[in-house]
């Protein structure tokens, strides 16, 4: 086992970044002055087996979108810290309140904002196309770009280090 599976194996929550991780980065304006965001189904549903599992997902961010607060309803994930700059100290705060400790934590984010959180967490991951420092300081990176499929590919490396993805996977096949 790698050390980054070792450290995946233990992991009890996984915290995400939003924009470059759970989409593909770009932000759409519509004419009435909406904000438009594409989020990848597969990803959803890697975070709802990964939830199934008992790994909890929460969310860190450094904008503000009701779209993000709708998404994360719709996955069930109820910790969502949305516009904070430092994504770290949002991210021990979230440890303090869950009773968890940083290395029980993976954290997936793809530019400078995110580096710190990366560094402190337990196990941190990025998107292929993440910023090259953040690739260089992870401990995962992941073959997709940010909104493509990456977080399912993170959900689904989680589950195969705690030895629970051929199982998941299995239920599919009745």
């Amino acid at each position: 086992m790698t050390t980054a599976q070792n450290r995946a194996a233990h992991i009890r929550l996984l915290v995400l970044d939003v924009d470059g991780v759970l989409t593909d980065g770009r932000i759409y304006y519509g004419n009435n002055g909406e904000e438009l965001k594409a989020f990848n189904i597969k990803d959803g549903l890697g975070i709802k087996l990964l939830q199934g599992a008992g790994v909890s997902v929460a969310i860190i961010t450094g904008r503000q979108s009701e779209i993000v607060a709708r998404r994360a309803r719709e996955l069930g994930i109820t910790e969502v810290i949305q516009g904070r700059e430092d994504k770290r100290q949002a991210l021990l705060e979230l440890c303090q309140g869950s009773e968890l400790t940083v290395q029980d934590c993976a954290y997936m984010g793809d530019d400078l904002p995110d580096l710190g959180a990366i560094i402190a967490a337990g196990l941190g991951m990025t998107v292929a196309d993440g910023s090259a420092a953040v690739r260089e300081a992870a401990d995962w990176v992941s073959s997709l770009n940010g909104g493509c499929g990456a977080v399912r590919e993170a959900c689904e490396f989680i589950l195969s280090a705690r030895d629970e993805w051929s199982s998941v996977a299995a239920g599919y096949a009745l």
